[in-house]
């Protein structure tokens, strides 16, 4: 026996879906959460149907409240630090209280991870100051708001080509910063030139901005290039540390590796949303990862229909 059928760690969209699924189901579940979410710079989200613009703090506390009116429901402010097997199946749980919340120590049967990721920027000292108002990571939720400005995008990884190809759906004036990385090659270069897209492989020195808007990019050569606004490539790892000793595996870009259900290779663990391939995604595609997670897993549980 276990204190609970299931506990689903992060209740960001994909969580939440997840775990009113699973209360819907009649499971009991708990729900665990640091409120530490990786895009609470963000002051709107969009995308997220009949939800368009909601601020995603208030979109996560209307699913917890949902969530938190179904018996079975339960809710607990923390911060998971481990979570072991127990030799007669299901896992012991560890969550360090906030705001607060007391320590929590319990056993549950199955676990869905929706932790989502981590955000490592580009070495740009001030791209924290305008991340989330005039800089952003996700070109489908603010490309629209920043449709005809004069953009920018930052990033040191392979994929910058094709994320500017992306950006210049809302404008026309686009400017590709690589950091002095080899990020963009030459056939790309040429590819988005044809496109009127600049590539800029010079270092940057910093964002700058005045009367708290972005007005350009320092590069260390002394220029400034004029830019209002733009977006940034991170580098995105799973938070997941809590898992280490489950031997989860990951993908080749070092995500949970799922099947189509949200099983991972530990049986009882799921994973649902941004720590899953594809990776960082819109609030409305992790929220129907996590619904069909929480359908799979309660199938799981009832079991094979027939004997043998």
């Amino acid at each position: 026996m276990s204190d609970f059928d299931v506990a689903v760690i992060g209740a960001g969209p994909a969580g939440l879906s997840a775990a009113l699924g699973l209360v819907r189901s009649r499971r009991t579940v708990l729900l665990i959460d640091s409120n530490r979410p990786r895009n609470a710079a963000t002051l709107r989200s969009h995308g997220f149907l009949t939800r368009d613009g909601v601020p995603p703090l208030e979109l996560r506390k209307l699913g917890r409240e949902e969530f938190e009116g179904y018996p079975g429901a339960n809710f607990h402010a923390g911060l998971v630090q481990s979570v072991r097997a127990r030799s007669g199946g299901g896992f012991e749980l560890s969550a360090r209280g906030i705001r607060g919340a007391a320590n929590l120590e319990v056993t549950v049967g199955n676990i869905v991870v929706a932790t989502g990721l981590v955000e490592t920027m580009p070495s740009v000292p001030s791209l924290r100051a305008w991340y989330g108002t005039d800089l952003h990571s996700c070109v489908e939720c603010d490309g629209y708001e920043k449709r005809d400005e004069a953009l920018a995008l930052i990033g040191e990884s392979a994929d910058l080509a094709e994320r500017a190809l992306l950006i210049s759906q809302w404008s026309t004036d686009l400017i590709v910063f690589t950091n002095g990385a080899d990020a963009v090659s030459e056939p790309e270069q040429r590819a988005l030139e044809a496109r009127g897209i600049a590539v800029e492989r010079r270092p940057i020195t910093d964002v700058v901005g005045e009367q708290g808007r972005m007005t350009g990019v320092l590069l260390a050569d002394g220029e400034t290039i004029p830019r209002e606004a733009g977006f940034v490539r991170p580098a995105w790892t799973p938070a997941i540390d809590y898992l280490d000793g489950l031997g989860i595996a990951l993908d080749a870009d070092g995500l949970i590796a799922v099947d189509t259900c949200g099983r991972t290779s530990v049986p009882g663990v799921y994973a649902a949303g941004d720590s899953t391939a594809p990776g960082p995604e819109q609030l409305i595609i992790a929220a129907g990862h996590g619904a069909a997670v929480a359908a799979a897993l309660n199938r799981d549980l009832l079991g094979p229909l027939l004997p043998g």
